[in-house]
C-alpha cells in the first residue's frame, strides 16, 4: 500500500510538472523571445496566402500564443515579419481551424488526423525556444 502511494504521488508531481511547463506564458529572458514563422506567403494585401512554402522567421506577435480554434485573425506585417491580430471574423480574414502544439511542421496541418484539418489553405507556425510551446495554426480564408 504504501509503495502505491508513493506511486501516485510521483504521478501528480510529474502531472503538475508538465501543465506548469505547457502553462507558463512569461518568458525568463524578454530578449530571447519566441521566434513564430509564417509557412504562407504573404498577398500584397498583408495577408498569408493560399499556398504553403517555407519562409523565414518572423517576430513574435502581441497575441502570439493566445489562438484557439474559431479566431479569425489578419496579419498585419509580412511572410518574413509576420504580425497576427484577432479580427473579428469576416471577409479577408483568416479562421483558425485547429492548434497543432510541440510542432513547427506546417504540413501536419493537411497529414495529421487528430490535430490537423485538410480543409485548410494555410498557416502559422510558432517556434519558441522551448520546444513544449511550440505550435502551428492551421488556418482558413473566408
Amino acid at each position: 500500500m504504501i509503495i502505491g502511494l508513493v506511486v501516485l504521488l510521483l504521478l501528480a508531481l510529474c502531472g503538475v510538472g508538465v501543465w506548469w511547463l505547457l502553462s507558463s506564458d512569461e518568458d525568463p529572458d524578454p530578449s530571447a523571445g519566441p521566434t513564430p514563422t509564417v509557412s504562407a506567403p504573404v498577398d500584397p494585401t498583408g495577408e498569408p496566402s493560399s499556398s504553403a512554402s517555407p519562409s523565414p522567421s518572423a517576430s513574435p506577435s502581441s497575441d502570439s500564443g493566445t489562438f484557439a480554434k474559431g479566431d479569425c485573425v489578419v496579419n498585419d506585417g509580412s511572410a518574413e515579419d509576420a504580425e497576427l491580430r484577432k479580427v473579428p471574423c469576416g471577409p479577408n480574414t483568416y479562421e483558425v481551424l485547429s492548434r497543432i502544439p510541440f510542432t513547427t511542421d506546417g504540413e501536419k496541418c493537411q497529414t495529421d488526423p487528430i490535430f490537423g484539418d485538410p480543409d485548410s489553405d494555410a498557416n502559422y507556425t510558432h517556434d519558441n525556444p522551448i520546444d513544449a510551446a511550440d505550435y502551428v495554426l492551421c488556418l482558413k480564408k473566408r
